[in-house]
C-alpha cells in the first residue's frame, strides 16, 4: 500500500508541472486544503494558482520519501528540492512536502503542506 501511496504522490507532481488539471481534480479532494506561499488554499483555489500560472511547478526532485498509513488514511512525506516560477521569478527551494490521503471509492488527497528547509 505504501508504493501505492508514492506512486500517486509522484503522478500529482508530474500532474502539477504538466498543468493536467482534470487528472489533479479527479485526486484532490473535494475538501481538500493547501497550505503554501503563506495561504491555505481550497481544492478550486489550487486548481486555479496552476491554471492561471500563479505558481509554474518546473521540476521536482524527490530526494526522500515516507508514508505511515492509519486506518483509510496515509501521511507522505517527501522531501524535495522544487524548482517553480513564482511572481515571475524562478526560486529553487527544499521543502518537506505533507501529503494526506483519505481512501474513498480511491485514494483522494485531502491536504497538502509546504514547510520549507533551510539549505543543507
Amino acid at each position: 500500500m505504501e508504493q501505492t501511496i508514492m506512486e500517486i504522490s509522484k503522478n500529482k507532481w508530474d500532474w502539477m508541472i504538466e498543468r493536467q488539471l482534470d487528472d489533479l481534480s479527479g485526486l484532490f479532494h473535494e475538501k481538500a486544503v493547501f497550505v503554501h506561499m503563506g495561504a491555505t488554499l481550497s481544492k478550486n483555489e489550487e486548481i486555479d494558482v496552476i491554471k492561471n500560472g500563479s505558481i509554474v511547478y518546473k521540476h521536482v526532485d524527490i530526494q526522500e520519501t515516507s508514508v505511515q498509513l492509519i486506518d483509510k488514511t496515509a501521511i507522505l512525506l517527501n522531501k524535495v528540492c522544487l524548482v517553480a516560477v513564482v511572481g515571475g521569478n524562478e526560486v529553487t527551494n527544499l521543502f518537506v512536502v505533507t501529503e494526506v490521503y483519505v481512501q474513498e471509492d480511491q485514494w483522494k488527497l485531502a491536504s497538502m503542506s509546504f514547510t520549507k528547509l533551510l539549505a543543507p
